[in-house]
């Protein structure tokens, strides 16, 4: 466990926000390479590295992190502070710790490789579509916060508009309407859109209704034409696909404005009973701990491979996801060293399972 801190410390120390983790990947694969793995950097930048032969279970973590730098400390109640504690070195770490601790018998029953993935912070997910192309694994485990005690079994789709309205400028005292207004009422029918498609979830809570958000919206004029633009983002549940959403927007703003969309994300959600889930949930209990299944409204890049792999697949990995991308992100050691344990015995347990099936 001394390592495997170490290994987790010195990751959450070297920055690396998207776009820049070729220093943290390096120090990964370095790791990787002297705890017995066959590792390498990948042509996307990825951290990657091997295990054992037979079933192939992929370990698809993400290594970037967003901007915002938070002093890395270990305080007196042994919690460790630092961007990417949470979200998500930590997660990757506990997978590379899990994978470095299996006996000779678990390895030679299944092959584990952990990716370490660049650019999930970024519409672009390099990463995740580098490595969706590069294997057919029998089961995934994605690395995002869970909790020790967790178990994620989806999250939502995602799409982003990107909206601009354009007019000659005119007198406010004049008849018309400005750019700023029309942006506006584009938002407005974008959010009505939203409201439409969440009424009657029901059981299904916020997983089931459409969340839209302003992430931006400005104006402005040269004296002669105005000009407005807006960023609105959507997350989906599994019932409203990007395509649909793109098709019935296009038509609700039709004489405003033909948006531009980005970063389409479907909805995943993988059932609760499969070899994957059977195993985490076993070795949570024998841990001590009470396993809790979860659906997470953001997205990941579980969103990513899922299309490209049909298998088994879960999200795992310590820390509170609620603190993601803020300026508290910190991460208890002690429930680090948990989910080790735990994923150390899951990989047990579901190697052998495979090497059954």
């Amino acid at each position: 466990m001394a390592d495997a801190r170490e290994l987790l410390v010195g990751a959450i120390s070297i920055s690396s926000e998207s776009g820049q983790e070729r220093a943290v990947a390096e120090y990964l694969s370095g790791w990787m390479t002297q705890h017995g793995f066959t590792a390498h950097i990948d042509a996307a930048g990825n951290a990657v590295g091997e295990r054992g032969s037979g079933k192939t279970v992929v370990l698809l973590g993400h290594i970037d992190t967003v901007p915002g730098h938070i002093p890395v400390r270990v305080d007196d109640q042994g919690v460790l502070h630092g961007r990417g504690s949470v979200d998500a070195k930590g997660s990757f770490c506990t997978f590379v710790a899990a994978v470095a601790g299996l006996s000779a018998e678990t390895l030679r029953l299944a092959r584990f490789v952990c990716v370490g993935a660049t650019e999930e912070e970024v519409p672009s997910s390099k990463g995740a579509h580098f490595a969706a192309s590069q294997y057919r694994p029998d089961a995934v485990l994605i690395g995002e916060p869970s909790g020790w005690e967790g178990l994620t079994l989806g999250y939502k789709g995602r799409l982003v508009l990107h909206v601009k309205v354009q007019k000659p400028n005119f007198h406010t005292a004049g008849e018309g309407t400005s750019a700023g207004d029309d942006l506006t009422e584009a938002w407005f029918r974008v959010r009505t859109w939203a409201q439409e498609h969440s009424a009657g979830v029901g059981g299904a809570g916020i997983f089931g209704a459409v969340q839209a958000t302003v992430q931006s919206i400005e104006s402005s004029t040269d004296g002669l034409t105005q000009t407005a633009s807006g960023v609105f983002g959507l997350r989906l549940p599994p019932e409203v696909t990007p395509e649909q959403a793109r098709a019935e927007l296009t038509e609700r703003l039709a004489g405003l404005t033909v948006p531009e969309f980005r970063g389409d994300e479907v909805a995943v959600r993988h059932p609760k009973d499969s070899p994957l889930a059977r195993a985490l949930r076993l070795a949570i209990r024998e841990a001590g701990g009470t396993p809790v299944f979860k659906l997470k409204t953001g997205s990941s890049d579980m969103n990513v491979v899922a299309p490209h792999w049909n298998a088994p697949t879960l999200a795992y990995g310590p820390g509170d996801s609620r603190l993601d991308h803020t300026p508290e992100e910190r991460l208890p050691l002690d429930e680090y060293d948990l989910a080790v344990k735990v994923l150390r015995d899951t990989l047990t347990r579901l190697a052998l399972s495979l090497s059954r099936s």
